[in-house]
């Protein structure tokens, strides 16, 4: 196994940002371990370069003519191993050595030829798209596994998407919106999990009335009666009742499907949407979803422990995966090693990883500058990796908010 190069700057001149980051990749291209001629690009740019999206996609193509296939879009933040860039111009980029023939980058201006069968895919998207929830549980029925993993772009400017496939079957797409897609074939060795970032405040209930995005009943109660009672408020106080309400979400999930995990956490199907109204009348909760009768329903809030300690444990649930139960001596010193002496090597057993967050998470919400990433590393060891923050992101054919969403090459 290989390592995938990766290279992150950042700098008020996307040129220069992008030297650098050509200087680290061509730097790793020549050390023993990483991939010497890797052929497909993953690229993330902050919104400050948005406008010059194409211009840094061709710049990037033109001097890494070996990378023949690119994909990628834009955040309001982009990561990359142990380091959160917001509000600042910024790019990541690691070059995956995945033989050709066992991926394609595709979108719905080029799908799929019929020859290949995608057995997972990343998936980028536009979040302004109409029906893209809907879009994403289509592509997910596509793929063998109905696994999908990627986010919608978030942006205070343009929307990038971008999108290259060097077999003919897709052209540069520098601004264009839509759904981009990289498909894997079961070849591809991946490892990917969801992790949340909000606490149920109390259990959770069945929907036994709803009316669009409405739900007015809860185990056969009245839904807005239900969240008072499990919030400890009332509307005969309404600017308390306003203020509790303002920092409650709502997680979803199918009857058929379990809301918290052992360590009382959200589990992996459970969806996180917002109130969006209540119906005094109607004794109702608006979200920001469509309900039907049977689903499970939890209301929840942020919370910035919980959010850690998921992380760690999609983390650990991944090394552990990894990890035989006899280990070489070199393996076993690469695990073990310090912050201090860690750094990227074959023995960890990840060749690449990306990770999705939700914008709204981050070093802010973990209490520091680069927080969340710092979190990866400790927990999953220093492999290569970039990611972006997204307006939504995507695990299964589920599309999440306020989680994250870790993917490994092995």
């Amino acid at each position: 196994m290989q390592l995938f190069p990766f290279g992150h700057a950042t700098h008020p001149q996307w040129q220069m940002a992008a030297g650098l980051v050509l200087a680290q990749l061509r730097a790793q291209m020549t050390l023993h371990g990483y991939a010497p001629a890797p052929t497909l690009g993953l690229l993330y740019i902050t919104d400050h370069y948005a406008a010059d999206a194409q211009d840094i996609l061709d710049h990037l193509g033109g001097e890494l003519p070996l990378v023949t296939d690119w994909s990628g879009t834009v955040g309001v933040g982009i990561a990359s191993s142990n380091v959160e860039y917001f509000d600042e111009p910024a790019m990541a980029v690691m070059l995956c050595a995945v033989p050709s023939d066992q991926y394609r980058v595709f979108s719905g201006v080029a799908p799929l030829p019929a020859t290949f069968k995608p057995h997972t895919a990343l998936v980028h998207a536009d979040a302004g798209m109409p029906d893209v929830a809907e879009l994403i549980a289509e592509l997910s029925d596509r793929t063998t596994t109905g696994y999908l993993f990627g986010g919608l772009a978030s942006s205070r400017g343009d929307v990038v998407q971008f999108a290259i496939g060097g077999n003919g079957n897709l052209q540069g797409h520098g601004k264009a919106g839509g759904v981009f897609s990289v498909a894997f074939s079961e070849e591809v060795a991946l490892l990917s999990r969801v992790t949340q970032g909000c606490q149920p405040v109390a259990a959770a209930r069945t929907i036994t009335g709803a009316d669009h995005n409405l739900v007015t009943e809860l185990d056969g109660e009245p839904a807005l009666d239900i969240l008072l009672e499990d919030l400890h408020v009332t509307l005969d106080q309404p600017e308390a009742a306003m203020a509790a309400l303002r920092g409650t979400l709502v997680g979803l999930t199918q009857a058929s499907e379990d809301v918290t995990n052992r360590a009382g956490h959200f589990g992996n199907d459970v969806v996180v949407r917002h109130i969006i109204g209540i119906d005094p009348r109607r004794r109702g909760v608006a979200i920001a979803n469509k309900v039907e009768e049977g689903m499970k329903l939890a209301f929840c809030r942020r919370n910035v422990e919980a959010a850690r300690a998921d992380l760690v444990r999609i983390c650990s649930e991944i090394r552990e995966e990894l990890e035989p139960e006899e280990l070489p001596l070199a393996v076993a010193s690469a695990l073990a090693a310090s912050d201090a002496s860690a750094a990227p090597t074959p023995d960890r057993q990840i060749a690449g990883a990306i990770y999705v967050s939700c914008a709204g998470r981050g070093g802010p919400h973990f209490g520091g500058p680069s927080a969340e990433m710092q979190i990866v590393r400790r927990a999953l060891g220093d492999v290569p990796l970039v990611g972006f923050f997204a307006g939504g992101e995507i695990a299964r054919s589920h599309l999440y908010g306020y989680t994250g969403v870790l993917t490994v090459f092995r």
